[in-house]
């Protein structure tokens, strides 16, 4: 059974860049798509980014685009969120999470179904 762990979360200002890590054990996540979510608590989670199985197709939330980039490495079982810009409004705990067999790339998290325990990012002003 699949697991993966994200990590990489910290206190940050803005302005200021943050590179998470998403780590899959178990079995290869190399032939599904993955995302990136985000939630504050008491709200709702938001999509963040999504990647397809070979990296070929990616996008963003309109509220992380232009600013956050999706990247996986299928050799070392990951995937990766690189944040620029952070602002204090991105403060929230984000989760990877792998889409469900046969799913193609999406941004809604019905469609996942191996989430990870988050990794929590603080931005401030």
């Amino acid at each position: 059974q699949v697991q993966v762990v994200e990590s990489g979360g910290g206190l940050v200002q803005a302005g200021d860049s943050l590179r998470l890590s998403c780590k899959a054990s178990g079995r290869t996540i190399s032939s599904f798509p993955m995302a990136w979510f985000r939630q504050v608590p008491g709200q709702e989670r938001e999509f963040v980014a999504a990647i397809s199985w070979n990296g070929n197709q990616e996008y963003n939330g309109d509220s992380v685009k232009a600013r956050f980039t999706i990247s996986r490495d299928n050799a070392k079982n990951t995937v990766y969120l690189e944040m620029t810009s952070l602002k204090p409004e991105d403060t929230a705990d984000y989760y990877c999470a792998r889409a469900r067999p046969g799913v193609p790339i999406s941004s809604m998290a019905y469609y996942y179904d191996v989430w990870g325990q988050g990794t929590q990012v603080t931005v401030s002003s």
